[in-house]
């Protein structure tokens, strides 16, 4: 069968060609709520995301699959897209691919829709998003005290970079994978997440 090129799409997964807008985090919740579409909220600068591409969702959908199905009676949670990340000492509120949190989730007001401790994030990289969510993100991610691993999922190339917190939260250490019978395995929840079901239908431009 060939392979399949997919038309890149008509925009990115994060910020588009507006300029930014500028406001306070109170005003930024508000109109967040009542907006038909997503951003994400740095220090004041609120930044307007986009869709993203059939690969990117592919992957998205089987690691909630693989994480919904292997912490099925245990106290965790899988979020995918739509859940809103606080980092309060960055003043940042940031929407992860996937996010897990293990034990009661925390919220940062009176509504459910802004976590605070969530214990894996995953971000899945696109060409636009690359060096923003490996550099920015992660600076972002890391002041979590909650955080126990950060994983990359590229979508143009099949490579995985976990990263994960020491028992001491002192230092981080990072594994990379390429190959189809590697293993994603976050420590803290106990899950396994092979690439090849993570990239299941993934087909990459030759």
């Amino acid at each position: 069968m060939p392979k399949v090129k997919e038309a890149k799409p008509k925009y990115t997964t994060t910020a588009v060609a507006a300029p930014p807008t500028r406001c306070t985090p109170t005003e930024y919740l508000k109109r967040e709520r009542a907006a038909e579409t997503k951003s994400e909220y740095y220090d004041g600068e609120i930044v307007a995301m986009a869709g993203a591409s059939r690969t990117h969702n592919l992957i998205v959908g089987n690691l909630v699959a693989a994480l919904h199905r292997q912490l099925e009676g245990k106290p965790c949670e899988v979020y995918p897209s739509d859940m809103r990340v606080l980092i309060d000492k960055k003043r940042a509120y940031v929407y992860p691919d996937v996010v897990v949190v293990c034990g009661k989730p925390e919220f940062a007001d009176g509504y459910t829709d802004i976590l605070v401790n969530p214990t894996i994030v995953i971000e899945v990289l696109s060409p636009s998003t690359h060096r923003h969510d490996r550099v920015k993100k992660f600076g972002l991610y890391r002041q979590l005290e909650s955080l126990q691993t950060y994983v990359m999922v590229d979508s143009e190339s099949r490579h995985v970079t976990c990263i994960e917190r020491s028992a001491d939260g002192k230092t981080w250490t990072i594994e990379m994978l390429d190959k189809l019978q590697d293993v994603v395995r976050p420590q803290a929840i106990g899950c396994v997440l092979p690439l090849r079901r993570v990239y299941r239908q993934v087909q990459f431009a030759s």
